[in-house]
């Protein structure tokens, strides 16, 4: 009642000390009924608040029904086949433990998956990822009209580059990697100043990764010293210009640069090494551009590529973006149950000076394969903006460790 959960007829059950009873739902006084197997015909949606042995009795009732069991006891919390301390390890485990492909998918695989979950007698289907994944959530969902199944889609990317929300789960521990890292590089730099580091960032398209880089700084000549996102296109000439002149100010240079740098003419300033349907793996851009660096400026230069070590770091992990991550997870199944279905769970920033973020659901047709890049107010020269800053800090979570500083 208080959270306005839409219901078309409202059952309690208990046990025979309480059966005969009143309640009051909504104005309406309700008798309450003796709990037994043959009570649950015609229920969808069942609340359990009963003690074990209570909840174990009926589960097989309630299966039987088709209805869905939502148990507020610990009677299956214990069961083998859900062992509670591994659930619990999910938050400190990297990757998907479900699993994940990239198969491209045609409207025959959508019409089988729909009919396999018809068979099996699954009624909702949450899909969790980035945009390929919206897109197939988008598709299931349709081939699942009219058959009681609910599809509904969860953002996680740390690319950051889904349409229509705020900003997405997983996107702030990367962020937070980003500017650790990069903190303790520059200092290790700045210790012995003799050579040009350019680092990888990932993200195709969208420069997000790239940009966190930025929270890495205490003071403004700390690096990252130059940022090169994907959103601003790449002037070899200029990068080298640039480079020169920071290496002359600083002797030593952290450089930050996306793996989808491409040319005003948008192709990509090293050749893909190989290309199939959505998904292109790049060369090395970070170590071609110090290549550049010690070819065309005669100054050391190296390269680092962190790749999928940024997006496994739990060490780094934002305490932020693990509850909001959570959270989309508990507004997803909120809206599946209350009859929801084709949308996606997107977060809106709340005013104020405290950050604060509410979620919502977005049409998952607003969602499919649009992506999200950085806007222009967020990006200045070969850096970013302070609005850029000011937007990002608060995912990252806590205040960074401070480095020492004798000079």
């Amino acid at each position: 009642e208080e959270r306005n959960f839409p219901v078309g007829k409202l059952k309690l059950l208990a046990s025979t000390r309480s059966a005969g009873k009143t309640e009051t739902y909504c104005g309406e006084s309700l008798a309450v009924e003796e709990a037994k197997e043959s009570a649950f015909r015609g229920v969808d949606l069942v609340l359990g608040a009963a003690e074990n042995e209570i909840a174990q009795r009926f589960a097989p009732a309630i299966r039987a029904a088709g209805a869905v069991f939502v148990d507020n006891s610990s009677a299956f919390r214990l069961d083998p086949d859900v062992p509670r301390e591994e659930l619990e390890r999910l938050k400190t485990t990297p990757a998907t433990a479900l699993g994940t492909s990239r198969d491209a998918l045609d409207a025959e695989d959508y019409r089988r998956m729909a009919e396999i979950l018809k068979a099996h007698d699954i009624r909702f289907v949450l899909m969790n990822g980035g945009n390929g994944t919206m897109d197939a959530c988008g598709r299931l969902e349709a081939a699942c009209r009219g058959t009681g199944i609910r599809v509904m889609g969860i953002p996680k990317t740390m690319d950051n580059d889904i349409a229509v929300t705020d900003h997405c789960p997983g996107f702030g521990s990367v962020a937070r990697y980003m500017a650790g890292t990069i903190r303790e590089l520059g200092v290790d730099v700045r210790s012995l100043p003799i050579h040009v580091v350019v680092v990888e960032a990932l993200g195709r398209n969208a420069g997000w990764t790239t940009a966190a880089a930025a929270l890495a700084r205490e003071q403004d000549e700390d690096a990252p010293h130059l940022l090169y996102p994907p959103e601003r296109p790449f002037v070899e000439e200029e990068f080298l210009e640039e480079t020169a002149a920071m290496q002359r100010q600083y002797g030593g240079v952290v450089i930050v640069a996306s793996e989808g740098l491409h040319g005003a003419d948008g192709k990509p300033i090293v050749e893909p090494i190989f290309q199939t349907g959505r998904s292109t793996y790049f060369g090395d851009v970070s170590s071609h551009l110090a290549q550049l660096v010690v070819r065309r400026l005669g100054i050391k230069a190296r390269s680092e590529k962190p790749g999928i070590l940024a997006r496994a770091s739990i060490a780094w992990q934002s305490p932020v973006d693990a509850a909001e991550a959570e959270e989309a997870g508990r507004a997803a199944c909120r809206a599946a149950l209350a009859g929801e279905s084709g949308k996606m769970v997107a977060f809106r920033r709340l005013p104020g000076k405290e950050y604060r973020c509410e979620t919502f659901l977005a049409p998952i047709e607003q969602v499919m394969l649009g992506e999200r890049t950085m806007p222009a107010e967020y990006l200045s020269g070969s850096g970013v903006t302070r609005e850029f800053i000011d937007w990002c800090r608060p995912l990252i979570g806590p205040e960074l460790p401070r480095m020492a500083r004798l000079f």
